[in-house]
C-alpha cells in the first residue's frame, strides 16, 4: 500500500467517513500551518433523496464546499468537498444532500462547533475566536443556533417558583434580568433591561415552552419597584419574597451609614469600614483585632453591626418562613 493512500485511510477513519465518502487528497502546508483534506464520493454513488427518504437516488450535479475543522495540533484544517444534488425518481424532486461532517448551512464541521460550544462555556467569545483564528460573529452564530435548539425543548409546564435578578452585562448602565426556576435549579431565561416590560417577556417565553404565569406562586426578588410591578402585573398569582443577599446588603448600607455619622464624635472609628462590612472569615488580622475591640462597646455601629449579623443569622437557620414566625425560634 502507498504511503498516500495510508495517509487517506488515515484522515478518513479520523473524520468518521463511511462509504461513500472518502478522503481522496491531503495537502499539508507548513509555513501556513494549515491542512487541506479533499473528500470525495465513489463514482456511480448512489444517495438517499433528502426530501421524501426514497434510496438509492443518482447523482443530477454537485456543489464545491468547504468547512473549517478541529485543528490537527497547531495546524487549521480544513475539509473541501462537492456536495451532490440527488433527482429522485419518487418525488420528482431535485435536492442537496446533507453531508455527514456538518450541518446544513454551517462553515464549520459538527466536531468543530462541538468544540466551540465546550470553549465559549469557560471563556470570553473574543478570546476563543482568537484561539481558534476565526472571526467571533462566526462563533456567535453558531452559540445562537445551539442555543435556540436547546431552548426549544425545554419544558416550563411545571414552573411554580422563580427567581428574578439583575446583573451588569458591560460597563456603564447595560443591565440584563435573568429569570431562575427556584426549585429546579436551572437558569430559564434572560433579556436586556431591568425594568416591568422584562418580566412580561419573561411571561410570554414561558407560555411558549408551555408554562403558565398564572401557575407561578412564588416569585423572589430585590426589592426595585420595577420588578415588583412586573412581577404584581404578569405574574399576578406569585407571592413576592425579597432574597436575603439585597437584605443583608441594605443593612451593610445602614451599618455603614451609623458609622459615617458616629465617626464625627468617635474617632476610634476611623478607618474601620471594612472591619464592619467584610465578612469575618476575609478580615486581615489586624481587622480582626480591632472588631474585637470594638463590638463589645457601646458604640452605634457596634449595636448596628450586632442586628445585621442577627438578621444573617436568620436567613442562615430559618429554611422557611414558617420556621422563622414560629413561636421560640428567636430564642
Amino acid at each position: 500500500m502507498a504511503p498516500s493512500t495510508i495517509d487517506h485511510s488515515l484522515f478518513t477513519a479520523a473524520l468518521g467517513l463511511t462509504p461513500p465518502w472518502e478522503v481522496i487528497s491531503v495537502e499539508f502546508d507548513a509555513e501556513a500551518k494549515r491542512i487541506d483534506l479533499e473528500v470525495g464520493f465513489a463514482r456511480g454513488a448512489r444517495f438517499t433523496c433528502p426530501g421524501c427518504g426514497a434510496a438509492n437516488q443518482p447523482v443530477h450535479d454537485s456543489r464545491r464546499r468547504s468547512w473549517q475543522h478541529l485543528h490537527f495540533f497547531e495546524h487549521r484544517a480544513f475539509i473541501h468537498a462537492p456536495v451532490p444534488r440527488v433527482r429522485c425518481g419518487d418525488c420528482g424532486k431535485t435536492t442537496q444532500v446533507a453531508v455527514p461532517w456538518a450541518r446544513p448551512g454551517s462553515g464549520f464541521s459538527e466536531l468543530f462547533e462541538a468544540m466551540v460550544v465546550t470553549l465559549c462555556a469557560q471563556m470570553p467569545v473574543q478570546a476563543v475566536a482568537r484561539l481558534l483564528g476565526v472571526g467571533d460573529d462566526a462563533l456567535w452564530r453558531i452559540l445562537h443556533h445551539y442555543v435556540d435548539a436547546a431552548r426549544a425543548e425545554e419544558d416550563y409546564s411545571a414552573v411554580e417558583a422563580v427567581g428574578i435578578d439583575e446583573t451588569a452585562a458591560r460597563r456603564g448602565q447595560h443591565y440584563i434580568s435573568v429569570f431562575h426556576d427556584l426549585e429546579q435549579r436551572r437558569v430559564l431565561y434572560a433579556c436586556p433591561g431591568r425594568d416591568q416590560h422584562t418580566v412580561a417577556r419573561f411571561a410570554e417565553d414561558l407560555r411558549v415552552h408551555g408554562g403558565d404565569p398564572e401557575a407561578v406562586s412564588a416569585a423572589c426578588i430585590d426589592m426595585s419597584k420595577a420588578y415588583i410591578a412586573g412581577v404584581s402585573k404578569f405574574l399576578p398569582g406569585a407571592e413576592i419574597t425579597f432574597d436575603g443577599f439585597h437584605v443583608i446588603q441594605l443593612a451593610n448600607v445602614a451599618v455603614d451609614e451609623v458609622r459615617r455619622a458616629e465617626v464625627r464624635s468617635e474617632p476610634i472609628l476611623k478607618h474601620t469600614r471594612w472591619v464592619w462590612l467584610k465578612d469575618g472569615w476575609r478580615w486581615t488580622k489586624r481587622q480582626l483585632n480591632t472588631f474585637h475591640a470594638l463590638s463589645r462597646t457601646q458604640l452605634k455601629t457596634a449595636r448596628a453591626w450586632r442586628l445585621k449579623n442577627a438578621l444573617r443569622e436568620l436567613y442562615a437557620q430559618a429554611p422557611s418562613r414558617e420556621v422563622a414566625e414560629a413561636p421560640g425560634f428567636d430564642s
